[in-house]
This record gives structure tokens, C-alpha cells and sequence, in this order.
């Protein structure tokens, strides 16, 4: 079939067809003409795809069916109820299929950081090789704590929210190079374990955790599960399984997408402990119990209400109509 030969014969009727789905309000009779061009215009998109499934051509008019759909069932979803969807099945379901990769990626960054800081605390030469005794008496003494109060709270708390909320939609976005993640997680753990073997090696090993873990524990996870997606997206692209690589793709960026818009919410919750409670003259053990608190609330949203809705085969993907048409591959 000559596409262009079969556009330059149909393309009014669509055009007419457009015009229609854009109006306010249609006459009866305008009614009528639309559900046919509706009809006809199926038939045409089916005959394009059996040709070029996936042209320009053929995404532009499964876009205008779309919108001629909405226009004449009338159907449009309740923005409240798309917001309960999105909070208890398709977030809490996404951050559940990535949870044994988050807790691997954790894994692996504790190792690291644990690495960096037992050799640059246990090795004087290293440290010489760092800075000066001056520079880190400073760091140790003033800096580190100071760093999170020189500011005030609400002002830094929109600073490491959009910091951190800006390296996880990284993470989700160019997971698919197969490079990115594993180089930001190397880099987070190696600079994270350099400053803890500074601080163990002036002897403030317990500054260095009383400032880290109320905020940290949530913030990390956080990262975690961003490299996770973005490192499950990074796989749908290598290994389709019986999937097109294009269309495993497409449904994993989809799926996982979410977990970016997720997190922008549960940084701004680290962020707010990292802002208020860090720097507060709150005791030790009650920071850190706020920050196990947040994230063992994590972990109940994730397990529970992912779970649940995973085992009932709920989705983190749009909806058919929505995400569009795919073509049968074997």
C-alpha cells in the first residue's frame, strides 16, 4: 500500500474528524458524523498498521482516535479517584517489584562506603595525601556539623529536597545507559566513606552518625530505589523476553516513571527530618528513632500495599487505552 497515495485520498476525513473531537458541542446530526468517521478511520488505522505499525502516521491517528473516543463516550476519570490509584496501587506496586534490587544496591553501597572509610581512618599516608591536619580539624570540629545549620531549616530543607529529588530523576532517566547508576552509587558511597574515615580518624565517629542517619536512612533508600528503576529499565532494553525490545521498553520507562514522581514526595520528607530534626537540639536517640520511624514507614507502604496489589495483578503501567495498542510478537 502506498501511504502516501492512501493519505492524500483520506486526510480530509480525518481532518473533519479532528475538527469535530475539538468542538464544545455537536448537533445531532454532527453526532452521527462523527461516530462514522470514528468507525472509518479505525479501519484506516488498521490498514496502516498492517503496513508501518509503527509510523508517524500511524501514532498520529491512534492519538485523534483517542480524543474522538473521549469525546463522544463522554468518559472522563475522576481526578480524585486517579490520585488514590496512583498512592495505593501503582506507586506502592512499583516501589515493590524494586525492592530486592534496592536492598542489593544498598547492599553494595554500605560496602563501599565501608571500604573508603576503614582505609582512609586506618591509613595516615592517605589521609596527608587529602589535606592538611589544620583542613580536617576544621571539617571534624566546625564544618560537618555546621553545614547543617548555617542555613535556615526551611530554606536548606528546599535545597536537599531539590537536590536530591534532581539525582534521582536522574537515576530513573538514564538508567538505560547501563553506566549511570552504578558510577553516581560508586560516587555517593566512595565521598560518604571518605568523610566517615576522616571523622573516625579525629575520633567523631559518633558526630559523624548522630548528624547522618536521622535523614540518611530515608535519603539513601531513596537513591536506592531510583537506581534500582533506572537500572530496571536499563535490563527491559537488554533482555526483552518474548516482548520487542522497543515495546519492553516503552512499558518499563512507563511502569517505572512512577517511581521518580514517588520519590520527589519521599525526599521531601528526608529532606524535612535533614532540615528540622538533624541540626535540633532534639537527643541523639530520639533523631535516629524519627529517621527509622520514616523509613520503616517506607517499608510498610512498599511491602504491604505493593505487595497486596501486586499479588492481585495490579500494575504500575497505564491503563490500555492510554498506553496505546500493541502489535502481537512472538
Amino acid at each position: 500500500m502506498d501511504l502516501d497515495a492512501f493519505t492524500v485520498v483520506h486526510r480530509d476525513d480525518w481532518a473533519r474528524l479532528k475538527a469535530l473531537s475539538a468542538r464544545r458541542r455537536l448537533s445531532g446530526q454532527e453526532a452521527d458524523e462523527l461516530l462514522k468517521l470514528y468507525q472509518s478511520t479505525s479501519t484506516h488505522l488498521s490498514m496502516i498498521r498492517s503496513v508501518a505499525p509503527e509510523g508517524a502516521l500511524s501514532a498520529s491517528l491512534s492519538a485523534l482516535l483517542a480524543q474522538a473516543r473521549t469525546k463522544f463516550t463522554g468518559a472522563r476519570s475522576n481526578v480524585f479517584e486517579d490520585i488514590s490509584t496512583f498512592f495505593v496501587v501503582s506507586l506502592p506496586v512499583a516501589f515493590y517489584r524494586l525492592r530486592w534490587l534496592t536492598v542489593s544496591i544498598g547492599v553494595a553501597f554500605v560496602l563501599i562506603s565501608l571500604f573508603y572509610g576503614m582505609w582512609v581512618s586506618g591509613n595516615p599516608e592517605v589521609l596527608k595525601a587529602l589535606g592538611s591536619d589544620e583542613q580536617f580539624r576544621r571539617y571534624v570540629e566546625q564544618d560537618f556539623v555546621n553545614y547543617y545549620s548555617e542555613n535556615p531549616a526551611a530554606s536548606f530543607t528546599g535545597q536537599v529536597w531539590t537536590n536530591n529529588a534532581w539525582i534521582a530523576a536522574q537515576s530513573v532517566a538514564f538508567g538505560i545507559t547501563g553506566v549511570f547508576v552504578p558510577a553516581m552509587i560508586y560516587g555517593n558511597a566512595s565521598s560518604l566513606g571518605m568523610s566517615a574515615g576522616v571523622m573516625f580518624a579525629y575520633n567523631r565517629g559518633d558526630v559523624f552518625f548522630s548528624y547522618i542517619l536521622p535523614h540518611g536512612m530515608m535519603e539513601m533508600t531513596a537513591i536506592f530505589i531510583a537506581g534500582a528503576a533506572g537500572l530496571r529499565i536499563f535490563w527491559a532494553w537488554i533482555a526483552p523476553g518474548p516482548r520487542r525490545r522497543i515495546e519492553s521498553l516503552a512499558q518499563e520507562g512507563r511502569s517505572l516513571i512512577t517511581v521518580a514522581i514517588g520519590l520527589v514526595l519521599v525526599l521531601l520528607v528526608s529532606g524535612l527530618v535533614e532540615g528540622f530534626v538533624t541540626p535540633s537540639p532534639l537527643p541523639v536517640w530520639l533523631k535516629i528513632s524519627i529517621g527509622a520511624a520514616v523509613l520503616a514507614a517506607y517499608w510498610c507502604y512498599a511491602l504491604l500495599l505493593g505487595g497486596r496489589a501486586f499479588k492481585a495483578g495490579r500494575s504500575s503501567d497505564l491503563a490500555e487505552e492510554d498506553a496505546g495498542a500493541t502489535v502481537p510478537a512472538v
